[in-house]
Formats: C-alpha cells, sequence, structure tokens
C-alpha cells in the first residue's frame, strides 16, 4: 500500500518528468489540485482511472480517499503543482498517511521558481554577483518565523524568489528597501509560468507595484528580485564562471595558463 505524491511542474504538461508521468499513466486513482494543475495533464491518465478534483476538500476528506483506495490494493497518485517539497503542503498528508500505515514516495517537480527564471531568460547564480538564492515569502494571513522576516532574509543581498507574495507587493517593495536595496534594483515578475496566458514583467523595485498593478498581476506569479534580473545582464562579458575558464583546472580537463 503506497500512495505517490507527483510533482506536476508548473503549468506546461510537458514538464512533469518521465517518472511522475509513467505514475500518473499507471494510476487506478489519480487526487489532483484542481486549481492548480494543467487539466491537459490530468487527460493523460488512463481511461478507467479514478480522477478526483480536491480544491474543494479538507485535509482529512482527502486523505480518508488515499487511506480507503489504497488498502483496497489501488495505485494511487496524489498530483501537486510545481514541486510538493516548496509549499507543497504535503507533511501534514504524510503525517496522516502514516498515522493509518500508508506508506509514500515523493516525486520531484519543476518548481514554478526554475520554471519563472527560464522564461524570463535567467541564471539565478551569477559569478561574481551573487550565488545564493532565497526562495521564501512575504507575511499574509500565515506568519513566518521571526528569524524568517523578509527584511533580515533581504538584508543578504543575493537573488530571491517570492512565492505567494503578489497581493503584498507593497509590503514586499517595503522590506527589501529597509534591507538597503536600490529602488532600481531589477525585479522579474511571471505570472502563470509556463502556462498559454503567461505574462512576463519587467521592472525595478520602485516601479513593481505600478507594473504588476498595470498587468491586472495578483496571483499565481512568481516575483524574482536581485541583479541576476537585470534585463541587460546578457550585454555583460564580465560575469564568467570559473568551470570554462581556459586557465582553470579541474578533474576533466588541465588548465593552460595565458
Amino acid at each position: 500500500m503506497k500512495v505517490y505524491i507527483i510533482g506536476a511542474g508548473p503549468g506546461d504538461p510537458d514538464l512533469i518528468t518521465v517518472k511522475g508521468l509513467k505514475l500518473l499513466q499507471q494510476a487506478d486513482v489519480v487526487l489532483w489540485t484542481d486549481s492548480l494543475v494543467n487539466e491537459d495533464l490530468i487527460a493523460r491518465a488512463k481511461p478507467e482511472a479514478e480522477v478526483i478534483k480536491t480544491a474543494g476538500m479538507t485535509l482529512e476528506e482527502m486523505v480518508n480517499i488515499m487511506v480507503d483506495r489504497a488498502r483496497q490494493g489501488k495505485q494511487v497518485v496524489r498530483v501537486h503543482t510545481g514541486d510538493p517539497a516548496v509549499y507543497g503542503a504535503i507533511l501534514e498528508q504524510m503525517v496522516l498517511l502514516k498515522k493509518n500505515g500508508i506508506a509514500y514516495e515523493i516525486v520531484p517537480g519543476v518548481s514554478s521558481v526554475f520554471a519563472s527564471a527560464a522564461a524570463v531568460g535567467a541564471e539565478l547564480t551569477v559569478p561574481d554577483l551573487t550565488q545564493t538564492v532565497i526562495l521564501t515569502r512575504a507575511e499574509g494571513r500565515t506568519p513566518v518565523p521571526e528569524r524568517e522576516k523578509l527584511r533580515d532574509l533581504a538584508s543578504h543581498h543575493c537573488t530571491v524568489a517570492l512565492f505567494l507574495s503578489a497581493t503584498l507587493v507593497k509590503k514586499v517593495v517595503e522590506e527589501f528597501l529597509a534591507a538597503g536595496w536600490a529602488k532600481e534594483t531589477p525585479v522579474a515578475v511571471v505570472y502563470r509560468a509556463s502556462w498559454p496566458d503567461q505574462i512576463i514583467v519587467h521592472s525595478t523595485l520602485e516601479n513593481l507595484a505600478e507594473d504588476m498593478r498595470a498587468k491586472g498581476i495578483r496571483s499565481h506569479a512568481m516575483i524574482l528580485a536581485g541583479w541576476a534580473l537585470d534585463p541587460d545582464i546578457t550585454n555583460h562579458e564580465e560575469f564568467r564562471s570559473k568551470l570554462y575558464d581556459k586557465e582553470f583546472t579541474h578533474r576533466y580537463r588541465k588548465g593552460v595558463p595565458s
């Protein structure tokens, strides 16, 4: 008896992993977050599969179905958006599955943060500019731990990816500025990354709220902030890694001094 918790990817049905797709196609029971996962992906389940939408369910209702079907010997998959490990609310499901004696396996997926970076053509860890990416969200109805306030995280001045924060953009800007970020710091916003109606907004901290309002973006958006998001960065050649430097020696290549 096992439940597979699968990351469906950000939206494009082709961005699920090969393993995730195979399990989906083999499943007898498919539970999916119909408010976020692409219906075209779920359509790839076998015709006789029991397909259940979970957007309107409580945790207990959803887990009870998984437990019941698994005990019947059916292969059950639970399909999440993006990668389940990031804001996937899977821990609470695993707790109840374990309590009921049901094993589970997590299959990773493509997170919206990486789909968004791909959409804007950005490398989030640029040599000599930033080597750290912080994945977080602004504090709203759900609090964040005291040591993880956005102002404190932003004080590292690295690339910051904000989930679930599109409705709190004014607060986001205030926290970044309070952490010493310049008003002209580049910000990229991707609405519904990899979906057909994807929208990309290139902005700065100073203009972010206005630019997002102009595009009507208030949900389903990834906010990427930092100088790695500078749209002009591809016009500069100084940001190079050591990996391909002709003078740099590693286990596969001996460097040649100039």
